[in-house]
C-alpha cells in the first residue's frame, strides 16, 4: 500500500451492486485495504435483497438474516480518482472463500470464463446516459437546452471538463460525451473492454460522474424514467465476439456479413429477451420507458443501425473502428450491470452452442409494422408489465442454466417485491418516488 500512500490516498472505497440495481459501499483506511482484499469485510446476505425504497429488504431464498458473507475488493482494479480516494470493485465471497453465487460480479466472471473456454473473447463497451438535476431531484433550468445542442455543452462547461479530466486521471476510457435528446440530459460512451473490466469501468464511471456533480451543486438522476411523460434514460451495452482473433459479426458471408456462429449468438439473444427483460430492464419504473418512439428497443427483433430494434446491429468499417457489435437497447440504469451483461453474453454463447437461427432483419421502424407483419417475422412486443417480466424470468430454464438458481432467484426476489409493494402507484408518483433511487 506504499504507492497508494504516495499517491496521497487514505481511504478506500469498495462498491457491489446488488440485484435491484443498487450500489453498495464500505471503506477502509488504505492501511486496511489488503485486508478489505483478502479476508474481506463481512455483509449479511440481506444485502442482495435490499430494495430501491431505501428501506425494504426482499426475503426469500437466499435473502435471510441468518449467515455471514465477505465482500473482497480485487486490487487489480483498484484506481486512484483523487482527494485522497482510491476505489475498487467487490465480489461476494463466504467465510471459507468460495464465490457467492448470488453475486452478480462473481456471475459475470464465469460466464467470461465460459466463453474462454469455449475459444471465445468478447468485448463490451457500456453507454451511460443521465440527467442532472438540483439536491433534491427537481428540475434544473433548461431555457437554452436543444436536443444534442452546443448550449448544453457551454451551460455545463466546467462539469463537462472535469468529468472528462477526472474520468482520464483513474483510467476510464471515455468515446464522446455529449448533450442527448432529454433536457439536461447527457450521454457517455466508454471504451469496450473484456465484460467484467468494463462493467468496472462503468461503475467507476458513475462514481466519478456523480462526485463531479456534487462539486458543481447538482446530483445525476440514473432512473430509467426520471420524470414522467419525459424521455428516458438507457445504459445500452454493445459487445462483440471473437474466436482466436477473428471478428465473428464480421468478414464473413452470413447475413450482414456474419459468421454462422455470430448469426447463432445474436439470434440467441433476440429469442432470449422476453426471459431475459427483467435483468435487462426489470424495474417498477423501467416499463415507463419502453414504449415504441423511444429508442428503447421496445421490439424484440434486430435490425442494422436500426433504433426502433431491441438489438441494432452495427456494421464495421471507417466510420466504427471498433468493428461490427451489436447493441443491446433494452438496457436501463436500474439494471445490475454486471447481471444484465452476463445475461446477454450468456445467450450469446448459448446460441452460438445450439445453432439458433437468426430471426429475419427488421430493416424499418417495427412499430410501423402491421401485427400480422410481426407475427410472421417472428417480432414480439416486450412487456410493459413488470410482474410479467419477473415471472418470464422466474419460469425461465434457459436463464437459469445461464446465471445459476441463486443468481436468478435473487434478481426475481426484489423486483417481485417493487410489484407487491409500488404497483398501485401511477407514472408520476413512480417517478418522483424513484427519481434518484439509482443514484450514487
Amino acid at each position: 500500500m506504499t504507492t497508494l500512500e504516495a499517491d496521497g490516498v487514505d481511504t478506500v472505497i469498495g462498491t457491489v451492486v446488488n440485484p435491484a440495481g443498487l450500489t453498495h459501499a464500505k471503506t477502509v483506511p488504505v492501511g486496511r485495504a489488503a485486508a478489505f482484499a483478502d479476508p474481506g469485510l463481512g455483509a449479511s446476505p440481506v444485502w442482495h435483497g435490499f430494495a430501491i425504497d431505501r428501506a425494504g429488504i426482499a426475503f426469500s431464498q437466499g435473502i435471510s438474516v441468518v449467515g455471514d458473507e465477505r465482500i473482497r475488493i480485487d486490487l487489480d482494479a483498484l484506481r486512484v480518482i483523487g482527494d485522497g480516494l482510491a476505489w475498487a470493485p467487490g465480489s461476494f465471497f463466504d467465510q471459507d472463500g468460495a464465490p457467492v453465487l448470488s453475486c452478480a460480479r462473481g456471475t459475470l466472471t464465469r460466464i467470461e470464463s465460459r466463453l474462454a473456454e469455449a475459444g471465445l473473447q468478447a468485448l463490451v463497451g457500456h453507454e451511460i446516459e443521465f440527467l442532472l438535476v438540483d439536491p433534491e431531484g427537481n428540475r434544473l433550468p433548461g431555457n437554452l437546452w436543444a436536443q444534442y445542442g452546443l448550449a448544453g455543452v457551454l451551460e455545463y462547461e466546467a462539469f463537462v471538463r472535469e468529468v472528462t479530466t477526472a474520468a482520464s486521471r483513474a483510467g476510464v476510457g471515455v468515446e464522446q460525451f455529449h448533450p442527448e435528446y432529454g433536457v439536461n440530459q447527457f450521454e457517455i460512451s466508454l471504451t469496450p473492454t473484456s465484460p467484467v473490466a468494463a462493467a468496472d469501468q462503468l461503475i467507476l464511471a458513475r462514481i466519478i460522474i456523480s462526485r463531479v456533480a456534487r462539486k458543481h451543486g447538482m446530483r445525476v438522476s440514473l432512473s430509467p424514467v426520471p420524470f414522467a411523460g419525459s424521455v428516458g434514460s438507457g445504459a445500452h451495452q454493445h459487445f462483440s465476439l471473437l474466436r482466436g482473433g477473428t471478428p465473428l459479426f464480421s468478414a464473413s458471408t452470413g447475413a450482414q456479413g456474419m459468421s454462422a456462429e455470430g448469426q447463432s449468438a445474436l439470434g440467441g439473444v433476440v429469442s432470449g429477451l422476453p426471459e431475459a427483460q427483467s435483468i435487462l430492464c426489470g424495474s417498477i419504473v423501467s416499463g415507463l420507458r419502453m414504449q415504441p418512439g423511444n429508442w428503447a428497443g421496445a421490439y424484440a427483433c434486430w435490425g442494422t443501425e436500426n433504433r426502433e430494434a431491441a438489438v441494432r446491429f452495427l456494421r464495421g468499417g471507417p466510420g466504427n473502428p471498433h468493428g461490427a457489435n451489436v447493441e443491446v437497447k433494452v438496457v436501463d440504469p436500474s439494471a445490475n450491470p454486471y447481471f444484465a451483461t452476463a445475461a446477454i453474453l450468456g445467450l450469446a454463447l448459448d446460441g452460438i452452442e445450439r445453432d439458433a437461427p437468426l430471426p429475419p432483419e427488421t430493416t424499418v421502424d417495427p412499430g410501423t409494422l402491421s401485427q400480422a407483419e410481426r407475427d410472421a417475422a417472428g417480432t414480439v412486443a416486450l412487456s410493459t408489465d413488470q410482474a410479467q417480466g419477473f415471472t418470464a424470468l422466474d419460469g425461465s430454464q434457459r436463464m437459469r442454466a445461464i446465471l445459476g438458481d441463486p443468481a436468478v432467484n435473487v434478481l426475481v426476489a426484489v423486483r417481485r417485491y417493487e410489484h407487491e409493494t409500488y404497483s398501485h402507484l401511477d407514472p408520476e408518483q413512480l417517478t418522483d418516488k424513484f427519481r434518484m433511487a439509482w443514484s450514487v
